[in-house]
């Protein structure tokens, strides 16, 4: 009895170690997720650098960021869902159909292009498009949480039923005539940076401290994780659920705004394909789709590689019939790339 209990203990004790120091690693690991995708990033700019000299310069980088801007937005959005153990397709039309139905609205009949009611004064336009949001993610939530439909069949009809309405509504045609108030935001720059830029580094620090330091904040990753011990421990997952998914159709909503005043005109196909590149960029950023797991500073990486493939992609001249196929490539390697920087195993 002796001899065996010799032998058996130094085995447990030299093997509690081990786990511990493995998961240890884990843990460690896990710290840098959010920085998974920096070293990609100042690769890409080496080589924007080397392609083009133009690239370091002021005025491109404020141009990729200001091409950020609208997909950045749908990207947080997508973010704080997908934490939430959620899934929104239909951000991708709401960033179209909003504008549309706001300037509807707001705007009188303007010859042959476009028949507008003209029905509220022009200064409410942006109100109305986020209102517009605000239902949008509010008729999901009930459809999801309340009468408990498949969250991916539901915004997968509300993308093509929000599609059809904005063609309607728009007549199929490109809106060029805007009130003032929706274009300023798109066109502005404050201390020399477009306002749109200002705003969306002020929206993700937001949501970045959200997250991290909010009590509901930091309910989202219990959500996402485990809904069914997140309601034991006294949250209200509905509620919470339903205030992210209202949030994530006011942000597209905004982006609508920031996109229509940026060209000056609302498309009748506006967004139509943004959700690949949206989810793309949440996931290589490193957002679980399973939900729970994420940050907002590694979806805003993700916004940024992408970014970067099709600017550096621009310099090198390569004919733009390319450019899908190389920025599919890109999204697969930086996922790759991603998923072991961040220690986690494949299933």
């Amino acid at each position: 009895m002796s001899a065996t209990t010799d032998l058996t203990e130094p085995i447990v004790s030299t093997a509690e170690p081990a786990a511990a120091d493995a998961k240890r690693r884990r843990v460690d690991l896990g710290r840098f997720r959010d920085l998974s995708l920096v070293p990609a990033i100042l690769v890409l700019c080496l080589i924007g650098f080397i392609v083009s000299p133009a690239f370091l310069t002021a005025d491109n980088l404020i141009g990729v960021a200001q091409q950020s801007t609208e997909l950045s937005l749908l990207v947080l959005a997508t973010a704080l869902i997908l934490i939430c153990g959620r899934m929104d397709l239909s951000l991708e039309s709401t960033i179209g159909v909003a504008p549309v139905i706001a300037v509807w609205l707001v705007l009188p009949t303007s010859g042959a292009r476009f028949t507008g009611l003209g029905l509220l004064p022009e200064w409410t336009a942006v109100p109305l498009c986020l209102l517009v949001g605000v239902v949008i993610g509010a008729v999901n939530g009930f459809l999801i949480l309340k009468l408990r439909l498949n969250g991916f069949i539901v915004t997968l009809g509300m993308l093509t039923m929000l599609r059809g309405l904005q063609v309607a509504l728009s007549e199929g045609q490109s809106i060029v005539e805007l009130p003032s108030s929706f274009t300023y935001l798109g066109k502005s720059s404050w201390l020399g940076i477009p306002a749109a830029i200002w705003i969306c580094v002020v929206l993700f620090a937001l949501g970045g401290s959200a997250l991290a330091w909010l009590r509901h904040g930091r309910a989202l990753y219990a959500i996402g994780g485990n809904p069914e011990a997140a309601r034991t421990a006294g949250i209200r997952v509905d509620r919470i659920v339903w205030i992210v998914l209202i949030l994530g159709s006011v942000l597209a909503a905004f982006a609508g705004i920031l996109y229509s005043g940026h060209y000056g005109s609302i498309s009748a196909t506006q967004g139509s394909g943004w959700i690949f590149q949206v989810f793309a960029a949440t996931v290589i950023g490193g957002v679980s789709l399973n939900g729970g797991k994420g940050s907002i500073f590694g979806a805003l990486t993700g916004v940024l590689t992408l970014q970067l493939v099709v600017n550096v992609m621009t310099l090198a001249g390569v004919p733009p019939l390319w450019n899908q196929f190389l920025n599919g490539a890109i999204i697969i390697v930086a996922l790759i790339i991603s998923r072991f920087a961040s220690g986690e195993k494949q299933e």
